[in-house]
Parts: structure tokens; sequence; C-alpha cells
């Protein structure tokens, strides 16, 4: 008899958002499920099928992952963050902001995964086009907004992130040209 038609438990030890969480789980337990069993509630289950997307978590800091099709034993030794560990009331993200400003969420029952999909978007795409934006965020179902303030939010979070850091293409024309960037001027 094997550990699952048992109902026996394993011990899994998760990192979310940089904090260890040790608990018992069965095999079968969905990482989704263990998520929200720490007391971290942002991320939500819709469907339970991987169609709607509320749930999506980075592992390792930029894959985006449906939480609901991942067992929490395959999580162990692998980074979680959650949409916790975005932000903070009084220190936003510039996604949280954004969906904020533009007004990208209704219920808000989506936002969580929403938020952590364009996370890993921006990571490996910073100036998405508003196609790619949708094109990346087709995994994830909402049904209040119609998806075009998702999609101004992502771009305006897109702009501000390329502000904070300085784009590398910036500083290729600035070099072409002799410019500093740091001070803007002529080196």
């Amino acid at each position: 008899m094997t550990t699952a038609e048992t109902g026996a438990k394993t011990t899994v030890t998760l990192t979310i958002n940089g904090q260890s969480h040790t608990q018992q789980v069965e095999p079968r337990t969905l990482l989704a499920y263990a998520i929200r069993d720490t007391g971290l509630k942002g991320t939500h289950v819709g469907c339970d099928s991987s169609s709607c997307g509320c749930c999506v978590v980075l592992l390792d800091g930029d894959t985006p992952v449906k939480s609901c099709t991942m067992y929490a034993v395959q999580a162990e030794g692998r980074e979680i963050t959650t949409v916790e560990g975005l932000g903070a009331p009084g220190n936003l993200h510039p996604l949280q902001q954004a969906f904020w400003d533009q007004h990208g969420l209704q219920c808000g029952y989506c936002t969580p995964g929403m938020l952590m999909t364009a996370k890993a978007m921006l990571q490996h795409n910073p100036d998405p086009t508003d196609q790619e934006v949708r094109e990346f965020l087709g995994g994830n179902l909402c049904r209040c907004t119609g998806y075009n303030n998702i999609v101004k939010a992502v771009q305006q979070a897109a702009r501000v992130m390329r502000e904070d850091q300085g784009s590398p293409l910036d500083a290729l024309t600035a070099a072409a040209t002799g410019q500093d960037t740091a001070t803007g001027g002529a080196q």
C-alpha cells in the first residue's frame, strides 16, 4: 500500500516569501492549499483545474506556476513567492500601484494571479507591447474587468520599473553618444 492510499502524511518545508514553513501534508496536497494552510490567503483557488490562474505563484523568483497543478512536496527546496511577498501597505510594488491607479481590478479575486504572472513577464520582457501582455496573461481569467485596464496597469508598471532601473538601451545610447547616464550630461 502506498502513502497516498493509507492517508499517511509527510513533512514538507516550504520557503515562502523568504520564510520557512514546515507542515505535515498528504503527498497529494496541492501547493495552493499548503500555502493557504500557512496563513497566507492571497493565493486564491478558483477552479482546481489550472484553467483560471488565480493561484499563480512564482518559483525561484521568475517562473510563474499555477499552484493548483503542483504538489506541495514538489516545491520543497524551491523559493516560492506569493502576492504577499510582492509588496506591502505603504510600500506597494509598481504592479500593485498600477493596478490601483488604472482600476485593473474589480472583485479582486483574480488579482493575485494576475500580479504574479505580470511580474514574471516583466522580469523577462521589461517593455512588452499590449498584445504581448494579453498573450502572457492568457492563462489568467478575469470575469469582471474586460482586461483593458489590466493591460494599462501592466504597461504603467513596466514604465515605472524601467525608469527605476534605467533601461539597458538608455545606457547603450548614452555610451554611443558620449553621455553620462547618471547625470544626463556629457562624459
